[in-house]
C-alpha cells in the first residue's frame, strides 16, 4: 500500500468520526459557544440554574419581602442582561437610559464565553442583593458557580475563561455601584421597620394589630423606579370608611369575614386558592415577587426560550416587580386603609382570625391594605407575560408542588389574566384584603406593565 493511499484512508476515517461526534453533541455541548456569536444560539440553562437557586435562597432571606426582594430581582436581572447585550444585535444597553449606570463596554474582550460571563455575574449579584442569606446557605452560591464553570468551561482556554468571568463580575459590580446611587433604598434596606415612623391617626386608618408591630417600609414610595414616572401613575381613591351595615365599605368587610370563615370551616377550594398564592411567610415559601420569577422560570422551560429571550423576559419582569413595589407602597401609606381583621374584630366578630394566622404568628402583613401588593405584582407580571407570549396559555403553576405544610398543589390556568385575577382574589379568603384592595392592585399593575413594555430595548 502506498503511503499516499494510507494517509488518504486515515483522513477519511478521522473525518467520519469528527462528523459523528458533532452530530451526537448534547444540548450542553451545543451550548458551549465560546466566542462572540449571537446568544440566540444558546439555550437558557445558565439562567435557569441560577434562577432555581435564587428562588431557593430567597425563601430564607429575612427582612426583604416583598420590597427588597422585588428590587433585588430588578438589579440582578439588569446585570445579567447587560453582561450579554453585546451578543444581542436586536437589543441595546440601558447605559444611556439610566443616569449613573456606567458600563464601559470597551473593557470586554473580543472572545467572550457568555455562559462563563453570566455565571460569574450571577454569583456576584446573588451574593450582594440577597443580603440576608443565612450563613449555612451561602456556600450554595459558590458551589453552583464552580459546577457551572466546569460544565461550560470545557471548550475555553484558561485566558478566555478568565476574561469571560472577569467581564461578568465587572458588569455585576457596575450595576451594584449603580444601585448604591439610590440613596433612599440604601437607607431603608438597613431599617425596614423604622422605630421613628408612627402611622397617622384617623377614622378607618391602618394601625398596628399589636403594640410590638411596626410599619414595614413606610417610605418605599421614594425608591427609584425603572419604567414608571410615579407622578403619572395615579390610583383611584378607596371606598370611604363606614361602619353602617348597608354601606359598600361594610359589605366588602363582611365578604372577607364570610369567605375567610367558609374557607376555614369547610376546607373548600377558596382555602386552596388562599394558601396556594399566599407567599407571605419567610422560611416557608418565597415572596410574592419571587412567585412571579418562579412562573417565568416555568414558562421559559415550557416555551423553550433561548438565552437571549430568557434574559429579556427576566429583565422586563424585574423592572415590573420593582416598580410595582414602589407604586403600591407609595399609595398604601397615602391612603392608610386598615386591614380587615381590625375592623372585623371591632364591628363584626371579636374572635375573628385570618387564614394567614395559621401559617404565621401575626394576623396580617404589617402595612396598610390599599392597594394590594400581591395583586399589583400579579398584574404587572401578567402584563409582561402577555406581551411576550400572548394572553392564552395552557399553564400549570407548580411553584409549590409537593409541599404538605400548606395547600400547594398545582393549579391550571388558560390565560395570564385569569391567573393574575385568581392571585388577587386569593387575598379575600385568606382574610387580609378587601375586594377593592385587590381590584385596584390589578389595575395599577397592568398600568405598570404597559410602561415596562413600552421601554425600547
Amino acid at each position: 500500500m502506498s503511503s499516499k493511499f494510507f494517509f488518504l484512508n486515515r483522513f477519511i476515517v478521522f473525518s467520519f468520526f469528527s462528523l459523528f461526534f458533532i452530530a451526537c453533541n448534547t444540548d450542553d455541548d451545543q451550548n458551549r459557544i465560546s466566542d462572540d456569536r449571537n446568544i440566540d444560539q444558546l439555550n437558557a440553562k445558565v439562567v435557569q440554574e441560577w434562577s432555581h437557586l435564587i428562588l431557593e435562597l430567597e425563601r430564607y432571606c429575612e427582612g426583604m419581602r416583598p420590597n427588597a426582594s422585588a428590587r433585588a430581582f430588578a438589579y440582578m436581572n439588569l446585570a445579567t442582561y447587560e453582561t450579554a447585550v453585546t451578543a444581542m444585535p436586536n437589543y441595546s444597553s440601558n447605559n444611556n437610559r439610566y443616569t449613573n449606570l456606567l458600563i464601559d463596554f470597551n473593557k470586554k474582550s473580543e472572545n467572550i464565553d457568555y455562559n462563563i460571563a453570566l455565571n460569574g455575574c450571577f454569583a456576584r449579584v446573588s451574593e450582594y442583593f440577597l443580603f440576608s442569606i443565612p450563613n449555612n446557605l451561602k456556600a450554595k452560591i459558590k458551589n453552583l458557580e464552580n459546577r457551572l464553570s466546569t460544565t461550560f468551561g470545557g471548550n475555553s482556554n484558561k485566558q478566555q475563561l478568565e476574561a469571560s468571568k472577569n467581564w461578568g463580575i465587572y458588569v455585576a459590580n457596575q450595576v451594584i455601584e449603580y444601585s448604591k446611587t439610590d440613596t433612599e433604598a440604601e437607607l431603608q434596606l438597613g431599617s425596614p421597620q423604622p422605630l421613628s415612623y408612627e402611622p397617622p391617626i384617623g377614622e378607618g386608618f391602618w394601625t398596628y394589630s399589636a403594640n410590638e408591630e411596626r410599619a414595614l417600609f413606610p417610605y418605599w414610595g421614594s425608591v427609584r423606579t425603572f419604567a414608571i414616572d410615579l407622578d403619572n401613575i395615579n390610583s383611584i381613591a378607596p371606598l370611604p370608611y363606614s361602619t353602617a351595615t348597608e354601606s359598600p365599605y361594610f359589605k366588602e368587610m363582611m365578604e372577607v369575614y364570610e369567605k375567610n370563615n367558609a374557607a376555614k370551616n369547610t376546607n373548600n377550594e377558596d382555602l386552596w386558592i388562599a394558601e396556594f398564592w399566599s407567599d407571605d411567610v419567610e422560611n416557608l415559601m418565597f415572596s410574592p415577587p419571587a412567585r412571579q420569577i418562579s412562573i417565568a422560570y416555568q414558562l421559559i422551560e415550557q416555551q423553550n426560550l433561548n438565552l437571549e429571550e430568557a434574559l429579556v423576559l427576566y429583565l422586563k419582569l424585574g423592572f415590573a416587580l420593582n416598580d410595582a413595589a414602589v407604586a403600591t407602597w407609595k399609595h398604601k401609606y397615602e391612603y392608610m386603609v386598615m386591614r380587615p381583621n381590625v375592623f372585623i374584630q371591632q364591628h363584626i366578630d371579636a374572635s375573628y382570625q385570618t387564614n394567614l394566622f395559621r401559617l404565621v404568628f401575626w394576623p396580617n402583613p404589617s402595612f396598610p391594605a390599599y392597594p394590594s401588593g400581591h395583586s399589583c405584582f400579579a398584574a404587572a407580571a401578567a402584563g409582561v407575560f402577555i406581551e411576550t407570549f400572548g394572553n392564552e396559555v395552557n399553564f400549570a403553576d407548580r411553584s409549590h408542588e409537593g409541599r404538605s405544610e400548606f395547600k400547594g398543589k398545582p393549579r391550571d390556568f388558560s390565560s395570564f389574566e385569569k391567573m393574575a385575577k385568581e392571585n388577587a382574589y386569593s387575598r379575600i379568603p385568606l382574610g387580609v384584603h378587601m375586594r377593592m384592595d385587590c381590584a385596584e392592585g390589578l389595575r395599577l399593575g397592568y398600568d405598570i406593565a404597559d410602561e415596562v413594555n413600552a421601554i425600547s430595548l
